[in-house]
């Protein structure tokens, strides 16, 4: 393991934790991409009371804390991550359901799978969520980038955040006291999120499961299944579609090493078998500068590059 994180943190942990500690956890195990190197350390939580032991320990030993979702929308380094990863565990991987005379409320961990939830709330005749078909990774991890697709996103149908602040403890914010944008989402420093309040109103069924088959096949058409990939690459800029710009320009099927712009939509890159990191960054930077280059569009990442970069 890298020296970063010492001896007697490791034992400290331990002690809480057990066997759900592992050391030097090499995380293309856990992303979309397959691609990932090893976290220093790598811990699974299932209580508010073992986060807040997490953060204690990460701040008397000035170690930095990092929260790992689905493994989906992210790129992490091929050095890893220094510091304290902590993954929600099964006991955040739930749904509970409240139903009420005009609307169902719906508390779900921040663990749970998008899919799971859609899924749910469609066999329950509940309408809101039918935007999120298929969209990968944990209800956590999406929460944080503000998910959507086809007209829809979190902060359209969410009440509040449930998670644990590092110096208040267990938190409420209701959606008033949150700062949401286009695939953004603004928590407080150090907040992890370990639930997510929604409520859902009764809907026709079969209108319902309408509109997740089209999401569906409006997907599956255009989206490179069956590859490892890590969603969309980058944000769409105002005014401009960022698959459109990059296609455009004829990028489909440029490589970096292993990393290769999708043939079937720009705006996503694959890993073909062995691709690293550095393949995908490096891509990510001919991408960039060509559309600046050419059309004087500035494209931002949408994926979130973790762990240690140049």
């Amino acid at each position: 393991m890298d020296g970063a994180v010492g001896a007697d943190v490791v034992e400290e942990l331990r002690t809480v934790f057990g066997e759900r500690l592992r050391l030097s956890e090499p995380l293309h195990r856990h992303t979309s991409f397959r691609i990932g190197g090893p976290a220093d350390v790598w811990i699974e939580v299932s209580s508010a009371a073992e986060i807040a032991a997490a953060q204690r320990v990460a701040a008397r030993a000035g170690l930095p804390l990092l929260v790992f979702g689905g493994g989906t929308n992210v790129l992490v380094s091929d050095r890893g991550i220094r510091g304290i990863v902590v993954k929600l565990g099964r006991a955040y991987n739930t749904l509970e359901w409240t139903p009420g005379d005009s609307a169902t409320r719906v508390r779900a961990g921040g663990a749970a799978r998008f899919k799971k939830l859609v899924t749910e709330a469609s066999r329950r005749a509940l309408t809101g969520l039918e935007f999120a078909e298929g969209i990968p990774g944990s209800l956590g991890g999406g929460l944080l980038m503000n998910a959507g697709a086809f007209g829809g996103e979190i902060a359209g149908v969410l009440d509040a955040v449930v998670g644990v602040h590092p110096e208040h403890g267990e938190q409420r914010l209701a959606k008033g006291e949150l700062r949401f944008g286009y695939r953004f989402f603004d928590l407080p420093a150090g907040f992890i999120v370990t639930h997510v309040e929604f409520t859902l109103h009764p809907g026709a069924p079969a209108e319902i499961e309408a509109r997740i088959a089209d999401a569906k096949r409006r997907r599956e058409a255009h989206q490179p299944l069956g590859q490892p990939n890590a969603g969309s690459i980058f944000k769409n800029p105002p005014g401009h579609h960022a698959g459109r710009l990059i296609e455009s320009l004829g990028l489909k099927g440029t490589r970096v090493g292993g990393a290769m712009v999708s043939e079937r939509h720009a705006n996503f890159i694959v890993n073909t078998g062995n691709a690293s990191a550095a393949d995908v960054h490096a891509l990510m930077q001919r991408i960039a500068e060509a559309v600046w280059a050419e059309k004087s569009v500035r494209l931002v990442p949408e994926i979130k590059l973790l762990g240690e970069w140049d």
